[in-house]
C-alpha cells in the first residue's frame, strides 16, 4: 500500500464511468460543489452519459447520511472517503492567467485549495479533459487521466494478418481434403493461437488460409464467398466474412481504417443470414461535431440524427447496387425494410429493445465509453449476434482515445474467449485514392 492520495474529480470522469468512487483505493476524493452542477445538467436524456449522472446522483444520496461535506463519507472497506468542496472562490493563481469563470477554472482552484489545505498529501486532479489537463499543468498542479479502463496493448491494431510459415506440407494438404478441418494438435503453434484467430499457413509448395475452431479444437480452411454479392478482396475480409457467419460465434469486433470494409462486410454477412434472425440492426453513436449539439439541427428527433445515420444506408446502397432494381435480391432488401426486418437508427434510439434472435451491428463503436460497450453487450438475448466494428485512430468523443475506448477496451477483455473472434483490416478498399490519403495525409 502506497503513501495516501487526494484525487480531486473532474465532471467526464464521472459521466465517463459513474462507478468511479470504487476505484481509487484508500485515497480520498474530493468533488468540487460546481461538478454536481454540471452533472445536473446531463440528468435529463436518453444516452448513456444521462444514464451514468443520474447513477451518479443516486450514489450520492445513498451517502447523504453522512458529513460529505466536513468529515467525509466512507465508501466502505479498503477505500477512502468522498468530500464535497463546497466553494465557488477562484484562486489568485487561476484568475491571473484564465479571466473567466467558468467551471472548469473553479475545479482548478479547488485542487489548488486542496493543495494549500492538506500540505501532508499528495493532491492530485483527476481529469479527461486534455486541454484541462495542460491548464493544471502550467498552474503546477499534479494531474492525471482516469486510466482505470485503458488498455495497455494496443498494437493489436496494427499488426498484420498472423503468418506460420514452414508448415509440414502434409497438414496444408489435410486441411484442403478435410471439411471439418485438423486437429489443433497437431500443429506447433497450437500454444501459440486465441479461440477464432484466422492466419495463413504457409509451407514450402503451398498456403492456405485458415481459423482455428475452439468449439471442434480444429484447424479448418477458410473458404473465399461471397456473401450477398460482395466478394472479400482480400484475405482480412475472408477472414471477415469467416466470423460473421459463424453462428456459434456470438461477439466479433471488426477494426481497421476508413476504406477496409468493416461495416460493409457486417452488413453483408447479415443480409446473408437473415432468415436466421427476427431483426437486423444497424446502428452508431451519435458524436457531434464541433461542439454542437444535434438541438441545433431542425426537425424531430428522427430527422436531427438522419445525417448521422447517412454512411450506414452508404452501405446498404452499395449492396442494393449489386443488383438490378427488378431482381429478387433487390426486392428482398426493400422487404426487409419496409417490415422493418432491417432497421437502420441511432443508437440511442435501441436503448430499451428486445435483443433476442437479432444481428446486431454496432458501427463506429471506438466512440463509446468501455460502460456503453458493456451496457450494450450485456442486454443480447438468446440466439443474438453482436458485431462492433470501427477505428481507434478516429475517435471524434473528446474524452476518449485508442486506449480508454469501448472498442479496444472489449477487444482487450475478450480475447481468449470461446464466443469472440476480433479481425482487424489493414488493406483499403474503397480506392486507390482513398487508400493514399488514409495512409499519407
Amino acid at each position: 500500500m502506497g503513501t495516501k492520495k487526494n484525487f480531486v474529480l473532474d465532471t467526464n470522469v464521472i459521466l465517463h464511468d459513474y462507478k468511479c468512487l470504487e476505484n481509487f483505493q484508500e485515497n480520498d476524493l474530493y468533488i468540487p460543489i460546481v461538478v454536481l452542477e454540471e452533472l445536473d445538467k446531463f440528468k435529463k436524456g436518453s444516452e448513456q452519459i444521462n444514464y451514468n449522472a443520474r447513477e451518479f446522483v443516486r450514489q450520492l444520496d445513498a451517502l447523504a447520511d453522512n458529513d460529505m461535506f466536513k468529515k467525509g463519507a466512507d465508501l466502505g472497506t479498503g477505500l477512502g472517503k468522498l468530500f464535497i468542496m463546497a466553494t465557488d472562490h477562484i484562486e489568485p493563481e487561476v484568475s491571473e492567467v484564465f479571466q473567466e469563470r467558468i467551471p472548469d477554472h473553479k475545479i482548478l482552484s479547488a485542487a489548488i485549495q486542496l493543495i494549500k489545505g492538506k500540505k501532508s498529501t499528495h493532491t492530485i486532479l483527476i481529469t479527461k479533459d486534455i486541454n484541462l489537463r495542460m491548464k493544471a499543468r502550467a498552474l503546477g498542479i499534479p494531474t492525471e487521466d482516469y486510466i482505470n479502463d485503458k488498455v495497455t496493448n494496443v498494437d493489436i491494431f496494427e499488426r498484420e494478418e498472423q503468418t506460420f510459415t514452414n508448415v509440414n506440407p502434409d497438414l496444408i494438404d489435410k486441411i484442403y481434403q478435410s471439411k471439418e478441418g485438423v486437429p489443433v494438435s497437431e500443429f506447433e503453434f497450437a500454444n501459440f493461437i486465441q479461440p477464432n484467430e484466422c492466419f495463413i499457413l504457409q509451407s514450402i509448395r503451398s498456403s492456405v488460409l485458415a481459423r482455428y475452431n475452439p468449439f471442434s479444437r480444429m484447424i479448418k480452411k477458410v473458404v473465399k464467398e461471397k456473401n450477398y454479392g460482395i466478394e472479400p478482396r482480400n484475405a482480412e475480409q475472408s477472414f471477415a466474412f469467416e466470423v460473421l457467419n459463424d453462428p456459434d460465434i456470438k461477439l466479433v469486433a471488426l477494426t481497421g481504417k476508413a476504406g477496409t470494409g468493416k461495416t460493409l462486410l457486417a452488413l453483408a454477412a447479415a443480409l446473408k443470414q437473415h432468415q436466421d434472425y427476427k431483426q437486423i440492426l444497424l446502428a452508431r453513436p451519435i458524436v457531434s461535431l464541433a461542439n454542437k449539439d444535434i438541438g441545433f439541427l431542425p426537425g424531430d428527433e428522427k430527422q436531427k440524427v438522419a445525417p448521422y445515420m447517412q454512411p450506414l444506408f452508404d452501405n446498404l446502397a452499395v449492396i442494393k447496387h449489386q443488383f438490378h432494381p427488378s431482381s429478387a435480391d433487390f426486392k428482398l432488401l426493400e422487404d426487409l425494410q419496409s417490415s422493418q426486418q432491417l432497421v437502420i437508427e441511432a443508437l440511442a434510439f435501441i436503448r430499451g429493445r428486445s435483443l433476442s434472435e437479432t444481428y446486431f451491428i454496432i458501427d463506429e463503436a471506438q466512440n463509446l465509453t468501455p460502460h456503453e460497450v458493456k451496457t450494450i453487450i450485456t442486454r443480447a438475448g438468446e440466439g443474438t449476434k453482436m458485431v462492433l466494428t470501427g477505428d481507434i485512430q478516429q475517435i471524434d468523443s473528446p474524452y476518449l482515445d485508442a486506449e480508454s475506448n469501448g472498442l479496444a477496451y472489449m477487444i482487450d477483455k475478450m480475447k481468449g474467449q470461446d464466443l469472440f473472434a476480433h479481425v482487424n483490416l489493414l488493406k483499403g478498399e474503397r480506392s486507390k485514392l482513398s487508400e493514399l490519403a488514409s495512409n499519407l495525409l
